[in-house]
Parts: structure tokens; sequence; C-alpha cells
């Protein structure tokens, strides 16, 4: 399956898991029901349908007030669990050499899978091997492991958990599985209510109040107490029998993106002979149980066996891992090794966008590449964008690799980036900037300018997926600031180039969907084409003019995208793009957010199709097609080789 479908295939196992306890709490019901009728009457067959309206309320109430409460709970998104789970952000300049290579495993992966660098948490207290990926979306995930994953496992071993949980990210997998413990908490409550009744009748005195009536306390006590824990044990089925065949998937795309079964492997070995396994001791650990890498929490459930297990046996795990053992790695190119470079300066596009760019280009030269094969990396953990990553990565010199990691170093490399080689331009920007921003941001402006200046072209959008984690930690007037004055730098021309709009699509895509602190995926909106018609027109209209020097091409551009879209019955199939405004194409872009991922697959082709019409592309139209695509909260991955040692500009 491709990301879409598993999109899609994640939203029906929540229609399912709904489904489910809808059922559970009718049962609950009738069971209840009965039991009170019994209480009052010592017959279960006497129809009340009073008192059957008040039991089911009254389960209504409680297991649905549950589930509601602990899910608003969660609304904070992936670092509430984190937190819950007593896990601590890691501090991007920490000096710690563990946690410093575990953060360049996530950044590297991050980047290489096209989502949000995500927040790294350390569980310090936990000993257990195990790890985490929580969150509603790829964009507010965090990534948490135990101090004795960091301690006990190799670089290739923490890469293979690291790659697992990523899978879950990209999978859907998180979503799902924090409405798992929304609803499981829910069901418990029935089982709290029983006890705290059944402690109230059998310690209250009998002076005041009939023997019956306390003997009906005790009877509805205990079969709430009985009912409560049997919605608990269906409860931690459902969990265990969603999560597990997820594991096997997880386990098989880690080795898929690493290209290395034995660092997952050696992991889960390591893990099955180490004394602590992969144990969590937080009091938390039962309700999250199914986030984790490895079996978190067994408990009660231990004498179980794999019935209420959360996870496939390790030996299990670890024999399906050896069929990757000695296979021959075949990795599906996402481009070659051709030079890169932007559109002429001269060429304009009518919507709005302007060939020129803050950074001094190259002659244009383009890049033969694929849209089946751009389209196809959506979602997708290839190993051959891993090996990309780490040359983008090692591009970047080191001054400005860690100025990434803290919030003023992190501004000032946005700002550099958008910095006009025009001297007066750039003068006005300078102005504007020393009118706005806080001194340690223009002294690191002023430090990191020679790098920048240096730095080759196609590692733009790179360095910025590394600065989001350190513009996040910062405040969201921060944020706000950074946003309303990288449009100023952006106007300082007059002119809005295609590098400009991709930094700033990608830069507030990445940030504005993450604040405020109460993260929830977007609903799907539109179902049907016909809903998002007039928004593909508009899109796919801006993007057919970018980069084509006539208008046959930009016409042939435009019905290319076009035919790629489902047919729409209702309207007439245009012949020649339309001109709009930048608000227009911003407009139909946060529409198309809102579409199901099958109709998003759709759009994502259909964009592909019409920036790769002739199956070239400059970088220029590749940033371009990947902020749009990141618009969409679809991750993409850089589909451009990284720069070659020529390090051309």
């Amino acid at each position: 399956m491709n990301f879409f479908e598993h999109q899609d295939q994640a939203r029906q196992n929540t229609v399912y898991l709904l489904g489910l306890f809808l059922v559970a709490v009718i049962v609950m019901i009738a069971l209840l029901y009965g039991v009170v009728v019994y209480a009052l009457h010592d017959n279960f067959l006497i129809w009340r349908p009073e008192l059957l309206l008040l039991v089911a309320l009254g389960v209504v109430a409680t297991v649905g007030g549950g589930s509601v409460y602990k899910s608003i709970q969660l609304r904070g998104g992936g670092k509430v669990v984190a937190e819950d789970l007593g896990g601590t952000l890691v501090d991007r300049m920490t000096g710690d050499e563990l946690e410093k290579r575990l953060l360049n495993i996530v950044e590297e992966m991050a980047i290489a899978s096209g989502i949000s660098v995500p927040e790294v948490y350390v569980l310090g207290e936990e000993k257990g091997i195990n790890a985490f990926a929580a969150g509603f979306t790829p964009n507010d995930a965090v990534i948490g492991v135990t101090r004795g994953c960091l301690e006990q496992l190799d670089r290739d071993e923490l890469q293979g958990v690291i790659a697992h949980e990523f899978s879950h990210i990209l999978n859907g997998d998180m979503r799902l599985n924090l409405r798992l413990i929304g609803v499981i908490q829910g069901l418990i409550l029935i089982y709290i209510m029983g006890r705290v009744m059944l402690r109230g009748s059998w310690w209250g005195g009998s002076d005041n109040s009939s023997s019956k009536g306390k003997d009906s306390g005790l009877i509805i006590g205990l079969g709430m107490v009985v009912i409560g824990g049997i919605g608990f044990f269906c409860g931690r089925l459902i969990k265990s029998a969603v999560s597990r065949q997820r594991e096997f998937l997880a386990d098989a795309s880690a080795v898929q993106f690493t290209r290395n079964p034995d660092g997952i492997s050696g992991a889960l070995q390591k893990i099955a002979g180490y004394k602590s396994g992969s144990k969590v001791t937080n009091p938390r650990a039962e309700e999250a149980s199914h986030l984790f890498f490895g079996e978190a929490f067994t408990g009660i459930f231990e004498s179980f066996g794999q019935i209420f297990a959360t996870h496939p046996p390790v030996k299990e795990r670890v024999k399906r891992l050896e069929g990757f053992a000695g296979r021959t790695w075949s990795v599906e190119e996402t481009g070659n090794n051709a030079s890169m470079s932007s559109i002429a300066s001269g060429n304009e596009m009518v919507a709005g966008f302007a060939g020129s760019s803050p950074q001094p280009q190259p002659q244009p030269e383009s890049l033969s590449v694929s849209p089946d094969r751009v389209v196809a990396g959506v979602g997708t953990t290839n190993p051959k964008h891993l090996d990309n990553v780490r040359g983008f990565l090692a591009d970047i010199p080191e001054p400005v690799r860690m100025a990434t990691r803290d919030v003023n170093g992190a501004i000032a490399i946005i700002y550099s980036l958008l910095l006009h080689t025009d001297p007066e331009v750039r003068d006005r920007q300078m102005s504007s900037l020393r009118e706005s921003s806080p001194p340690p941001v223009l002294e690191m402006i002023q430090n990191l300018s020679p790098y920048l200046e240096s730095l080759n072209a196609r590692t733009r959008l790179p360095l910025i997926d590394l600065a989001i984690p350190a513009l996040r930690g910062g405040s969201v007037s921060q944020c706000t600031q950074l946003l309303k004055q990288a449009r100023v730098l952006i106007k300082a021309d007059n002119h809005l180039s295609l590098s400009e709009y991709a930094i700033f699509v990608v830069l507030r895509q990445r940030l504005t969907n993450y604040f405020p602190t109460t993260q929830q995926e977007p609903k799907v909106k539109f179902t049907e084409i016909k809903q998002i018609w007039s928004d593909c027109v508009i899109v796919l209209s801006a993007l057919a003019r970018v980069g084509q020097d006539s208008p046959g091409a930009v016409d042939m551009a435009f019905q290319a995208g076009l035919l790629r879209l489902p047919r729409n019955s209702g309207e007439t199939l245009p012949t020649q793009p339309g001109e709009y405004s930048l608000t227009q194409v911003g407009e139909s872009l946060k529409r198309l957010e809102l579409a199901a991922p099958k109709l998003k697959q759709a759009v994502v082709d259909a964009c592909a199709y019409t920036v790769l019409a002739d199956h070239h592309v400059t970088l220029d139209q590749a940033e371009l097609l990947r902020a749009i695509v990141i618009s969409l909260n679809c991750p993409i991955p850089p589909f451009l080789d990284a720069p070659s040692s020529a390090n051309q500009r």
C-alpha cells in the first residue's frame, strides 16, 4: 500500500474501532440493566423501561465522558503522551554523546521521510530497551526512547528501532493509537465506579438503611466491577489485535528503509537477552503499551500468554526478519546525478511568481525525473532517500548545523536564505531586520552569511527542516514574528521568486500546523472531485506556468496535469490555464488539504505531471512541487540528488 492507502485504512480502522466501542457500550448497558433489576427485584425478567433508560444514560455518560475527557487530555499531541510517561525533551544543544547520536538519526530519517523533524524525548528512568512514536499527524509527532535503549544499542540497532517508529508515523498508526487510549479509559471507568460503590456499600452502616438496600448496593457494585472488568479485557483484546499486525509491517518497513535487517533484529535479540527486556515501569505504561517498539507492560496479562499481548513474540519477529538476510537490495532511484539549477531570471509567472531568486543561480539546466517516481515517493521510506539526506547534511557546514539547534540561529538561517543578492534590495531587507530583530539574531546573520552564501541551493529545504524543531521550541510570538518578517523580506524587491515562495510555504505549513498546542488531524471535508475541481484548476494553472518558455508548453503542462484528475461530470474540461493571484492559489491549497486521502493522491499526481510534463525539472520547480505537496500535509522526501563534490551553485 502507498501512503494515501495507509491513511484511508487508518481512517477505516478508526471507524471500525468506534463501532466496536458502541457494541461494547450496548452490551454493558444490557448486562448492567440485568444486574440492577435483579438487585432491586430478585428477578432478571422484569421489564422496567424507565430503569433501562436510566442505566443507559448512566453508562453512556460514564464511558463516553471518560473517553472524551481522556481524548481532551491528549489533544496536546505526542508531547503530552511523552511527558505522561516520564519523558524529558532532549535539548538540541545537548552535550550527551548518546543523545547527540539519537538526534542525528532522527534528523536523517525525518528529512528522508519528508516529514517535520520530530521532537525527541528520553525516558530517563527506564532501563528497559524501548521506544515509541506518538501524535495525531506526521507534523506533530514525537519520538520517545528509554535510557536503556540509548545505552544498550549500537548505532545500527538504534537506527533500526527509530526506522520502525517512523513507519508508524507514515502509516497513520499514531492517531488510531491515541484513539485507543481514550476508548479504553472510558471502559475502565465502569470498573472504577463499581469499586467505589462496593466500598461504600461494604463500609456503610446499616442503621439508617435497610439490609435489602445494602445488599442491592453490593450486588450492583459487584456487577459493575465484573462488567467493567470484562469491558477492560475486551478493550485490551482490541488493542492487542490492532497492534500486533502493525508491528510486523513496521519491522519490515524499517528494514526496507535502512537496508540493514541486522540492525532491528539485533535490537530485538538484545531485548530477549536483557534482564529488563523492553519493560517500562511508569504507571501509565499499560495505557500506552501499544505505542511502544516492544512489550512495555504485561502485569496481570502475562499469565494469559499472547492473547492480550500488544506485540508479537520477539522470537517470531526475529524469525520473520531473517527472511531479509542476504538479500540483494535494488534501490529505486529517485533521480540521477545530473546537475541542477533554477529557471532563467527573466522567466516570470503570471500568477505572481518571478524568476529571480534571493541567491545567485547557474545557467538553467534540468534533470530528468519521472512524475510517477515522484508520486511513488510520497510517504515512503526508500534507502535512496536516506543516502541522499546524508549527502545533504554533509554539505551543511558545522557552524550552520549547530545554529539550527538554537532558536536565534534557526531564525537567522531563515532570514539569511531570504536575503537578496542585489545590494540595494539587501540593504532594505537588513534595515527592516535591524528594526525588528533582537541583537543575537542579527549577530547570527552576520556570522552565518559566509557559509550560507556558498551553500548549494539544493540544500535549502533540508536546512529549513533541520531548523524547524528549534523554531517550534520558541514562543508562539517568535514564530508569528518570523512569518511576518519573512513576508517583509520577500516583498522587498516587489517580486516573488519560486524559491522564496517554496521556503515560505514550507515554513508556514511546518509552524502554523504545530501551534497552538492542541493538535488535531485536519478533518476530511471533501470526498468528491467536484467539490474541489475549481481549486485543482487554480493550482494546476499556476504550476503550468512555472519554468515553461512558450504558451504551447504552458498549455501542454496544464493538460498533462488535468488529465490525471478523476473526471468531473459537472464541469467542462478547460482547454487553457487561467490566470490567478497567489492569494487564490493559497486559498485553494488550504481547501485541498481537507480532501480525502484518495483525492489528495490524485491532486499530488496531477501536480507532479504538470510540473514534470516534459519529464525534466529545474531546482526551483522541484522545490515548488515539494512545497505544494507539503502544504497538502503529505510527506515528500527530497527527490533530487544531494550536491556533488563540485558543490555547484
